[in-house]
């Protein structure tokens, strides 16, 4: 009869590692506190709240607030303003992050280490240095009458889209280079002796062995833009064309703030990214993990 690991183990190494799922249960509680007693909070009228506290038992919980914010902030129109600047933004960034890294890792080029440090220095850079000489940039670049209602290309989500993939490039393109650097040199080889050329080494060897890790950096990416705030705000001057965090400012009133149907809507707000992570939560942690077990 085999004896399970667990209780093969010594008594001091199962103390170990109960102390260590006893930390991570504590460190998991912590990040996900904010969120559940947003939870907790939108399902509650304010009124029940404002007298006995939130950290109260409840009396009455309801969907209420889930719809209301929905209706109030006319977030629909701002869901689908997120997604047109989130999707292509991350499928750009991974497309030419992935070119630049295989440019950089793959082939040999001239100065290739010296472009990876480029594009990774590019993201010390802060944000907020250079927000002033972009607006100025996109009110002096023309855009065509069905690209941007303004002709130029300063409130326009082509705007916000071109900032995204430009600050993200550089985070994705270290990535990618140190991944592709890890990838077997003979799958590559046998491709250029089948004849393969640049573009089929890309497109058909390398990226189908970079999936676990496009997936992993294609959650960041969506997070980090759908999430967004400042460029939005920046760039764009229209109210219907702002991304969806700029749609709970519709449910602050001007003299009173329902802070329960405010967490109702960021709840809402929240819900694609959750969804998102759920669906490539298998290849992200798998993207995560690369390299771990290599020697």
């Amino acid at each position: 009869m085999t004896v399970p690991a667990a209780l093969s183990a010594p008594p001091a190494r199962r103390r170990g590692r109960f102390g260590v799922h006893l930390f991570l249960t504590a460190v998991s509680l912590a990040f996900l506190a904010p969120l559940l007693l947003a939870v907790y909070a939108s399902l509650r009228p304010y009124e029940e709240t404002a007298a006995h506290g939130y950290f109260s038992l409840p009396r009455h919980l309801s969907f209420d607030y889930y719809k209301q914010a929905f209706v109030d902030s006319g977030m629909s129109k701002y869901f689908l303003n997120s997604l047109v600047i989130a999707v292509p933004g991350v499928l750009l960034t991974l497309f030419l992050a992935s070119f630049v890294a295989f440019a950089v890792s793959r082939l040999r080029i001239r100065g290739g280490i010296v472009l990876l440090m480029v594009f990774t220095a590019g993201n010390l850079l802060p944000q907020q240095v250079i927000v002033t000489p972009l607006y100025v940039l996109f009110n002096r670049i023309p855009l065509p009458y069905w690209m941007s209602d303004s002709l130029t290309m300063y409130d326009s989500l082509w705007a916000v889209i071109a900032v995204q993939v430009a600050f993200q490039l550089g985070f994705c393109v270290f990535v990618l280079a140190n991944f592709m650097r890890t990838l077997p040199r003979e799958i590559l080889e046998a491709a250029i002796v089948d004849g393969a050329g640049v573009w089929a080494q890309y497109w058909r060897v390398t990226l189908p062995l970079c999936r676990p890790a496009l997936a992993a950096l294609g959650t960041l990416q969506f997070t980090w833009m759908y999430n967004d705030f400042l460029w939005g705000l920046v760039f764009l001057s229209e109210g219907d064309k702002l991304p969806v965090t700029s749609a709970l400012n519709n449910l602050r009133g001007q003299f009173f703030t329902d802070y329960n149907l405010l967490a109702a809507g960021s709840v809402l707000v929240a819900l694609p990214t959750i969804l998102v992570f759920l669906l490539l939560q298998r290849h992200f942690i798998a993207g995560l993990t690369l390299g771990a077990s290599k020697g």
